[in-house]
């Protein structure tokens, strides 16, 4: 689907700039790209000038130009080859060339120069990693990052929807999933299934997803682990299997854990679900406009604490998802922030047992005014087939 400039997405980026007297952004990083055009490469290898005033340039490779008249929100887009006879460098350096000539007019440069994570292409496979010599170009460039954090902690009207397709598709495929879940089905044949369903039936999604991507970690039983790579552990008949799953649908995430369990899961599962659940609970109460980010942090580890789980999560208890799955702002107790209308937060307590097990759950909700939004219609906590 080809989506409609957001014009107060951009403008509120220029009015940030201007408060940090940036006279244009250069940005490389998939997620940033697709930010700021709307265009979500498929090798890594684009890269956006995106000016104060006057109209942004993107780059990208030769090979994506319909892909970028359909999709980008600029007209100006300057193609790199993807092979030269001429030139033996790799094709980042190319983009360099392009980046450097379409800046050379403007004044104090904004470069990512404190991006911690990004978003992956829409072939993931193998990330592109840009070298020193691209910041090198800019010496006295300043950093973007709190120009780009600021202005994607507040979504618009048109990323919500956008987002509520992913989480739409997820809950679908959950679904999906729920109907074929057996004991004894490998984990890895339970995520395939998931995955599966989200690319299939993910992609063309309501006439308005171009492209649906899943990503997966699932874990049965004694499996359960704060983050370890999905086995060939069985699915337990009477243990929960979580699913930690993300959904990309043309470069909007979503981000949720939940829990399968194909008979009545054992009573302890049943005691930590209930003690979790009630944690997780008081946790989206919290979040109203104006609320404290680390006082949630506070609120749920001792909330978890007083179940008995010193010290745990070891992962945040809460983030923004966006065009990433996990971006700020997140809930630290050590830290600022106050939560905000218009963000969308992954709320996310979880407890594991020193054995294996244990449970987590998840969702994403958007800050109304009136609270906090569950996206997703897939329940929360053990569900039964």
């Amino acid at each position: 689907m080809k989506w409609p400039r957001d014009d107060s997405k951009l403008d509120r980026v220029r009015e940030l700039m201007a408060e940090r007297e940036l006279d244009a952004l250069v940005v490389r990083a998939p997620d940033n790209v697709l930010y700021l055009t709307n265009f979500w490469g498929m090798k890594g290898y684009d890269a956006c000038v995106f000016p104060r005033e006057g109209d942004p340039v993107l780059i990208c490779l030769e090979a994506s130009q319909d892909d970028a008249i359909y999709q980008s929100w600029t007209t100006d887009i300057r193609l790199v080859d993807g092979y030269s006879a001429r030139d033996p460098r790799p094709v980042p350096a190319r983009t360099l060339d392009a980046a450097l000539a379409a800046a050379k007019d403007y004044g104090r440069i904004g470069l990512e120069l404190s991006l911690g994570t990004q978003a992956s292409d829409r072939m993931v496979g193998e990330p592109t990693t840009f070298t020193k010599a691209w910041f090198d170009a800019w010496r006295d460039a300043g950093d973007a990052m709190p120009v780009l954090t600021a202005a994607r902690s507040i979504k618009t009207e048109q990323e919500v929807e956008r987002m509520r397709l992913a989480n739409a598709i997820c809950a679908a495929a959950m679904e999906h999933v729920r109907g074929e879940l057996r004991p004894g089905m490998k984990e890895s044949e339970a995520a395939a299934i998931w995955l599966g369903y989200v690319h299939g039936a993910g992609t063309g999604w309501e006439g308005k997803v171009d492209l649906a991507l899943g990503f997966s970690l699932v874990w049965s039983g004694p499996g359960i682990r704060t983050f370890t790579a999905t086995g060939e552990r069985p699915v337990q008949a009477d243990e929960p299997t979580l699913f930690e799953i993300w959904v990309c649908a043309d470069g909007y995430w979503c981000d949720h854990t939940k829990l399968l369990c194909p008979g009545e899961p054992k009573a302890e599962y049943r005691e930590l679900e209930h003690a979790l659940v009630g944690v997780y609970e008081r946790a989206v109460a919290h979040c109203v406009p104006g609320a404290s980010l680390a006082e949630l942090d506070v609120l749920v580890r001792e909330g978890i604490e007083r179940m008995g789980y010193a010290g745990q999560p070891t992962h945040p208890i809460c983030h923004g998802v966006g065009a990433r799955a996990h971006e700020p702002p997140y809930a630290h107790q050590a830290g600022g922030g106050e939560i905000r209308e218009g963000m969308v937060l992954a709320i996310e307590p979880g407890c594991y047992w020193s054995e294996g097990g244990g449970l987590r759950v998840e969702d994403n909700f958007l800050i109304t005014a009136d609270g906090a939004d569950k996206l997703s219609p897939f329940p929360d906590g053990i569900v039964l087939q």
